[in-house]
């Protein structure tokens, strides 16, 4: 969630991210290495005013707009992002984002006149005439820095949760005589996760959304509410997604493929006019060159499929490069792990494996070679070569008859 909020960021260019980080710390730490973003600890949880706080050592020397802004609120558009900011004009020392929920339930509510706030009240604290107020605060908040640490040193908590309440800030604002201001967003902008229920809530407004921005860009999908998407899904215009495909972080899809129903990607790039399915998983490394085929119940793994490449069903290939033009049989294994390592097998461009063959990595099969069905594959095989492993051919007549009858004499006994 915070990964998503994050990005969601980016088009603001902002100086500086800073992320407050108290309980629960190490996950939020490990999913926000790598990113350019300070933490700043929340050692005792005492509320909201007190998070935010936090955060002031990072920011010193800052003077522009602060956004403040709730982790497990993942959904929050960069364009209301922005328009919060933009918000901060003449003399509003507070811009406040709200919302009007289906269920006000337990929301702090805004008591507002047009869009200038004349009050901010918490739940907890509010008249029953303040909570049938429908306009809610949705905590999300844009401060000049200059005006926001001297607000949050002058909060208390005399309050009925005893905590610092973050909104109390728009309370001392105007009381100095300054305005707060607020701006409407959906409620489904907003969405936060206190339970695994609202959790999966965020994610079905997530794949909605998805689903119709990839629609919106060109690409069909045959059954849209049977297919689920990664916060990075690329996919071109012209592709069709047909019924019940899930995609995992990382996948590329360009124009003119078909990825058909039941498949399952993951860290795959998908080059143009590809065929993949149905029922094919392709797993993290898995690269499809322009016109190769993946077919039913087909897994691929660290592997590269040339260009008008085939494996068409029932195959596991791992750890492999297959060149341009080849077959692959039925039933092909790449046996590419000895318990121990990892190990490389690689088809040239045209070669045909026949149905049912093992090829035991590390191996190299030459282009344009063939390697017969059934065939266990441990030693290289020669361009335009033709390699079988495979006992000779036996045949006893009228064996089978004679079997037939001496079993059925037996069992009548």
């Amino acid at each position: 969630m915070v990964l998503h909020l994050v990005d969601s960021l980016a088009p603001l260019l902002p100086q500086a991210v800073v992320a407050v980080v108290g309980a629960g710390r190490e996950q939020v730490e490990a999913a926000l290495a790598g990113r350019d973003v300070v933490l700043a600890v929340q050692a005792e949880q005492l509320g909201t005013g007190h998070a935010t706080a936090r955060a002031e050592a990072a920011l010193t020397g800052f003077s522009g707009t602060v956004l403040i802004l709730f982790g497990d609120c993942p959904l929050v558009p960069s364009a209301t992002l922005a328009a919060l900011a933009d918000a901060l004009a003449d003399n509003v020392a507070v811009a406040v984002l709200g919302f009007r929920p289906a269920d006000p339930a337990r929301y702090g509510r805004i008591i507002a006149e047009g869009n200038q706030v004349a009050k901010m009240v918490e739940w907890k604290d509010a008249t029953e005439a303040e909570r049938a107020t429908t306009l809610c605060n949705t905590g999300l908040m844009a401060v000049r820095a200059a005006d926001l640490w001297p607000l949050l040193a002058r909060l208390d908590n005399a309050n009925a949760a005893g905590e610092y309440y973050l909104p109390d800030i728009v309370m001392l604002a105007l009381a100095d005589g300054r305005r707060a201001t607020v701006i409407e967003t959906d409620s489904d902008d907003v969405l936060g996760a206190n339970s695994r229920g609202e959790l999966a809530a965020i994610e079905a407004v997530f794949q909605a959304r998805s689903r119709t921005a990839m629609m919106a860009a060109g690409v069909s999908l045959t059954a849209p509410d049977t297919v689920f998407f990664a916060y990075d899904t690329a996919i071109e215009a012209d592709v069709t997604i047909e019924p019940f495909v899930v995609f995992g972080p990382g996948v590329r899809v360009a124009t003119g493929s078909r990825i058909r129903s039941h498949s399952h990607l993951e860290g795959a790039t998908i080059g143009p006019d590809c065929e993949v399915g149905p029922f094919a998983r392709l797993r993290p490394g898995t690269v499809l060159a322009a016109g190769a085929k993946v077919g039913n119940f087909v897994e691929m793994k660290k592997s590269v499929l040339g260009a008008h490449a085939k494996a068409n069903h029932l195959s596991y290939i791992g750890d492999a490069q297959v060149g341009a033009g080849a077959n692959i049989g039925a039933g092909t294994i790449t046996c590419n792990y000895d318990g121990f390592g990892k190990y490389q097998t690689v088809i040239g461009a045209g070669a045909f494996i026949g149905s049912n063959s093992a090829l035991v990595a590390p191996v190299n099969i030459g282009a344009g070679a063939i390697v017969g069905a059934g065939s266990t594959i441990t030693t290289d095989v020669s361009p335009d070569a033709l390699a079988m492993v495979r006992p000779a051919q036996q045949e006893k007549p009228g064996w089978a008859a004679r079997f037939r009858a001496a079993k059925t004499m037996r069992k009548a006994d």
